[in-house]
C-alpha cells in the first residue's frame, strides 16, 4: 500500500506539537524553579511598592515641610539660618543627610551650593553643586554657572570658563545669554581676545532681545580693539 504524503500544513501542525510537547516537558522538569523565579520577582515588585509608598513618600513630605523654612531664609539672604536652621526648624545641611535619597535632600545640594557662595566658602560650594543632579533645564544651567562663579572666585580661569560654556549649551532667553557673557568676560581677563568676541557676537546674533544683548556690542567692539 503506498504510503500518504503529509500535506504541508499537518507538517506543520507536527511542528508545532512537538514544541509545545518540550515546552511543556521543560515546564513540568522545571517547575520548582519557574516558581521560585517568579516568587522571586513578585516579591521584589511589592518590596519596591512598599519602600516608595510606605517609606520614601512620607520621607519626601516630612523633607519639603522642613524646606520651606530653609527656602523662606534662602529668599531673605540669610544663607546661615537657610544652611543650618533657626532651632525650630532645620536647614538645607539637615535635610540632605536626613532625607537622602529623596527630590528635597536633593535640591538642598542646590541651595546650599549657593549659600556657600554666597558666602565667600567657594569649595564648600563646589563640592554641594557637584552633589546636585538637575534635570530641569533652567536649574542645572544655573547650577552649571554657579561652579562657573566659584571656580572664578577660586582664580581658576579655565574651570570658570568651562562650566560657564556648558551652562549656556541649555539654550533659553535667560541664563544662556548670561553665562555666554561670563565666559566672554573672562576670556578677556585672560587674554583671548578673539574666544570673547565668538562668545559675544553669538549673544548678538541668539538673544538680541536679552539683556545682556541690549548692550553687548560695546563689548564686541572693546574686545576687536585689544586683537
Amino acid at each position: 500500500m503506498a504510503k500518504v504524503k503529509k500535506t504541508h500544513t499537518e507538517e506543520n501542525l507536527e511542528i508545532v506539537e512537538g514544541a509545545l510537547s518540550k515546552s511543556e516537558q521543560f515546564i513540568e522538569a522545571n517547575s520548582k524553579l519557574l516558581s521560585m523565579v517568579l516568587g522571586g520577582i513578585i516579591v521584589v515588585v511589592a518590596i519596591y511598592f512598599a519602600y516608595t509608598r510606605l517609606y520614601v513618600a512620607p520621607k519626601q513630605d516630612a523633607a519639603e515641610t522642613e524646606m520651606f523654612y530653609a527656602e523662606t531664609y534662602f529668599e531673605k539672604d540669610s544663607f546661615n539660618l537657610a544652611l543650618n536652621g533657626d532651632g525650630n526648624h532645620e536647614g538645607f545641611l539637615y535635610i540632605m543627610k536626613e532625607y537622602g535619597g529623596t527630590k528635597a535632600a536633593n535640591l538642598s545640594h542646590y541651595y546650599a551650593g549657593f549659600c556657600y557662595l554666597n558666602l565667600g566658602e567657594f569649595q564648600q560650594a563646589i563640592d554641594q553643586l557637584e552633589s546636585f543632579s538637575g534635570k530641569e533645564p533652567m536649574l542645572s544651567a544655573m547650577a552649571l554657572g554657579g561652579l562657573g562663579d566659584a571656580y572664578a572666585e577660586m582664580g581658576n580661569k579655565s574651570k570658570a570658563i568651562s562650566y560657564y560654556e556648558d551652562a549656556a549649551a541649555i539654550e533659553n532667553e535667560f541664563t544662556a545669554p548670561m553665562f555666554l557673557f561670563k565666559a566672554g568676560l573672562m576670556y578677556e581677563s585672560d587674554g583671548k581676545y578673539q574666544d570673547a568676541i565668538d562668545a559675544y557676537e553669538k549673544i548678538h546674533s541668539d538673544y538680541a532681545l536679552s539683556t545682556e544683548g541690549r548692550t553687548i556690542l560695546k563689548y564686541i567692539e572693546r574686545a576687536k580693539l585689544n586683537l
